[in-house]
């Protein structure tokens, strides 16, 4: 495609710079690709899902091709920290907590972790009570627990991939909204209200905004998106909260809880997993959903009695598949851009599918591979309109 005189070209445009998008903008830079990438937003901004603090990586999934994903993302981060030269992981174990009947089977997590060979233990209420004397848990509960579960940070690791993108030959951009996609038999061009620029390939990485920009190119994904909320509560002893001392943990039932030990600050973080209220990208309140804030703070008080008040409370976007399956892969008819799309439990995943995204551009009949096929754009989950909806993780 010609480029348009005055508009600027490129190997391959990234739109959207939270985790994802700047994972993707620092692999395609480093494998000498020439990037622009951009972002509607200021960078660090807490509109979406890349913002705040810690973040949970884990091996504990409920398939086997997750967990065995899970070791690259734990390869990846380590080659973040030595690129970055800075600290991102801290290991604290976790441990998942499934009381009796519950809606989420436990079998499913440790015969997924049996099938990829990670090391875990199953453990009766006495002996979490025996570990953890901050954990209140009834008799009937069964706990797997797993050594390397670990904190990451959203905010931090989010810029550090973003220095190394610019240091490596990126260009960033970030209040620079994209406002058209076009796709042509050799090249894209995309429209922002700084002007026009063209790319062999452009990844959209824009999450809850997804849509915006694929509807034009005929292809619309059945998204979701939830405005959700952390709460940070402070324990009156933040001592036994410690990470050295206190394990990550999801309470594995219906309604679905997960929380942290206290990280870089004496406050232990909660939330609840999909329990928000369904809004538009652009339509959310981004106040303290009281609502939520009452239910996780009885929660609290019922199974972690020490963690105290709850002092402040944050809001971010799920923006979730039907089957809460990722999405990375060319948008079918238009094959030039791909999507990347984390479904709402991705920033573990972050480098490994930036990685994944930038291996794809570099060579696009790697979309037929195993490692991506479960997340094409074309898989029944996006294409089926009774396909069930299925959010657990």
């Amino acid at each position: 495609m010609n480029a348009h005189h005055g508009t600027e070209s490129f190997d391959v445009i990234v739109v959207g710079l939270g985790g994802l998008g700047s994972a993707t903008a620092w692999h395609l830079a480093a494998s000498g690709q020439r990037v622009l990438g951009l972002e509607q937003f200021s960078f660090g901004h807490d509109r979406g899902a890349s913002h705040d603090t810690s973040r949970i990586l884990r091996h504990s999934y409920h398939r086997p091709d997750y967990v065995r994903l899970t070791r690259h993302a734990y390869d990846d981060w380590a080659h973040l920290e030595r690129s970055a030269d800075e600290r991102f992981v801290t290991t604290t174990g976790g441990v998942d907590l499934c009381p009796r009947d519950s809606s989420i089977p436990l079998t499913d997590y440790w015969q997924s972790l049996d099938a990829e060979g990670i090391p875990y233990e199953l453990l009766d209420a006495d002996e979490v009570r025996r570990r953890w004397p901050q954990i209140s848990v009834p008799e009937d509960t069964t706990a797997m627990y797993q050594e390397r579960t670990s904190i990451v940070p959203a905010a931090r690791s989010t810029a550090a991939m973003q220095r190394l993108a610019v240091a490596a030959g990126a260009q960033l951009r970030d209040n620079t909204p994209v406002t058209a996609v076009r796709h042509g038999a050799h090249g894209v061009e995309v429209d922002t209200p700084a002007g026009r620029f063209s790319a062999g390939q452009v990844v959209l990485c824009t999450d809850a905004w997804a849509n915006t920009l694929l509807a034009p190119l005929g292809r619309e994904i059945p998204l979701t998106v939830l405005e959700e909320q952390v709460t940070y509560f402070k324990p009156a002893d933040p001592a036994p909260f410690a990470p050295e001392s206190f394990p990550v943990w999801i309470w594995l039932d219906e309604p679905c809880f997960y929380g942290f030990p206290c990280y870089g600050e004496a406050t232990v973080k909660a939330g609840q997993d999909c329990g928000g209220p369904e809004v538009g990208a652009d339509a959310r309140s981004g106040s303290t959903d009281l609502d939520l804030l009452d239910r996780l703070t009885r929660f609290m008080g019922e199974r972690f009695p020490l963690s105290g008040r709850p002092i402040r409370s944050k809001r971010c976007l799920y923006t979730l598949t039907p089957d809460r399956d990722f999405i990375l892969g060319p948008v079918p008819g238009a094959e030039r851009v791909l999507v990347g799309l984390g479904a709402a439990h991705a920033f573990k995943f972050a480098p490994t599918l930036g990685r994944m995204l930038s291996e794809l551009a570099a060579n696009p009949k790697l979309a037929d591979t195993e490692a991506y096929t479960t997340f094409r754009l074309d898989r029944p989950a996006l294409t089926d309109s009774q396909y069930p909806v299925n959010w657990m993780t």
